[in-house]
C-alpha cells in the first residue's frame, strides 16, 4: 500500500456526493483559501468525471459563500477529490503516505531472530512489508546478558506488533545461558559468538517447526560485527540445515538502518541502556574457517543444547 487518503463515504447520486463534498469542505478548509475538485469514476453514471467536477465545485461556492472561496486548478490551498465506484462515492481532501510493499499474509510465514538492537526489528519489519508475518523470537543468553536486554526485545515486538495487523500476538524467549556456559568451558574462546549463533539458528529452526515457517529473518549486515564477515556468515549459516537465512540489511550500512529504525518507532527502544554480551570475547574470529568452526563445535552436545533451549523457551502475548 502505497498512501492511505481518509474518505467519507456516500452514494454515488450527485446531490449526495455534493452534499457529502460540502460537508467535508466546511469542516477543513479555512477562510478565504483556494480550492480545486478531482473527480474519478468507475462504472456507469448519469454524468461525467468533468459534470461531477463542475457541479461539485459550483455547490461549495454557492453553500460556503460566507468563507470566500475561489478555485484553483493550479495551486489550490486544498484539493477535493471524489472516488466514484460504481453505486458508491468517497470524498477526501488529505492523502498519507504508507510504507509500501504488499499486505501482510500474502506471504509464507516466517520467524525473527529478535534481539532489541537497533538491526533485527527493522530487518523484521522490511520482511512484513514484503507480506511475510513473522514470529519474534528472543534467545536470552542470561546470565551474560540482563532483563533490560529482554524487556527492549519485547518492547520492539510490541512496537511491530502495531504494523502487523493482528499477526504479532507473541514472542518466544529462548533460554541459551547455559548453552554459552559450556560453549565456554569447551570451545575455544574466538569461536564463541559464531558457535552462539549457530546455536540460535538451530533454535530458530525448531522453533520455525512448530509455527509453519519457511524461513529465519537475521537483522546481520556485512562487516557490521565480527562476527558478520561475509567469510564468518558463511560459516555461521551451515548450522541452519531446514530452513534458508533471509538477511533483508545485508547491504545496509548503520546510517541507513537508523533511519528506518526512528521511521518505524523502534530507534528509541533500541537504544535504550541494556549489559552487552559479557561472553563475547576481546580478540573474535572474523575469518573463520567453517571446517575450524565445525571442529570447535564437535566437542560440544548439539542435540541435547538445542533441545534444552527449546525445553526452556517461554511464550509471552503481546
Amino acid at each position: 500500500m502505497s498512501s492511505i487518503s481518509p474518505a467519507k463515504q456516500t452514494t454515488s447520486d450527485l446531490n449526495a456526493v455534493s452534499d457529502t463534498a460540502i460537508s467535508v469542505t466546511e469542516n477543513t478548509i479555512k477562510q478565504g483559501a483556494t480550492f480545486a475538485v478531482r473527480c474519478h469514476r468507475v462504472g456507469n453514471h448519469p454524468y461525467t468525471s468533468m459534470e461531477l467536477c463542475r457541479e461539485v465545485g459550483s455547490q461549495i461556492l454557492t453553500k460556503l459563500k460566507h468563507k470566500n472561496l475561489t478555485v484553483n486548478l493550479t495551486e489550490p490551498n486544498i484539493t477535493l477529490t471524489v472516488e466514484v465506484r460504481d453505486k458508491d462515492a468517497y470524498v477526501y481532501t488529505e492523502t498519507l503516505q504508507a510504507p509500501g510493499g504488499f499486505p501482510l499474509g500474502v506471504q509464507a510465514k516466517t520467524v525473527c531472530l529478535l534481539s532489541g538492537g537497533i538491526d533485527s526489528p527493522v530487518a523484521c519489519w522490511l520482511v512484513m512489508k514484503r507480506g511475510s508475518p513473522t514470529v519474534p523470537i528472543y534467545v536470552d543468553n542470561a546470565p551474560f546478558t540482563d532483563e533490560a536486554a529482554k524487556q527492549k526485545a519485547i518492547q520492539t515486538a510490541k512496537k511491530l506488533q502495531e504494523w502487523s495487523a493482528g499477526f504479532i500476538n507473541k514472542i518466544y524467549i529462548a533460554s541459551n545461558g547455559e548453552n554459552m556456559k559450556k560453549i565456554q568451558q569447551q570451545a575455544p574462546a574466538r569461536f564463541t559468538c559464531l558457535l552462539c549463533k549457530r546455536m540460535m539458528y538451530r533454535i530458530a529452526e525448531q522453533i520455525a517447526k512448530q509455527e509453519n515457517a519457511y524461513g529465519i529473518v537475521t537483522g546481520e549486515a556485512i562487516g557490521e560485527q565480527a562476527s558478520q564477515t561475509i567469510q564468518n556468515l558463511h560459516a555461521i549459516d551451515e548450522a541452519a540445515k531446514l530452513y534458508p537465512i533471509h538477511r533483508p540489511l545485508l547491504g545496509f550500512d548503520k546510517t541507513e538502518t537508523e533511519l528506518l529504525a526512528k521511521k518505524i518507532g523502534t530507534f528509541e527502544i533500541s537504544t535504550q541502556k541494556a549489559k552487552g554480551c559479557t561472553a563475547a570475547p576481546n580478540q573474535p574470529a572474523t575469518q573463520a574457517l567453517l571446517t575450524s568452526v565445525q571442529e570447535a563445535e564437535a566437542k560440544l552436545n548439539i542435540a541435547e543444547m538445542v533441545h534444552a533451549a527449546i525445553k526452556n523457551t517461554e511464550v509471552l502475548s503481546l
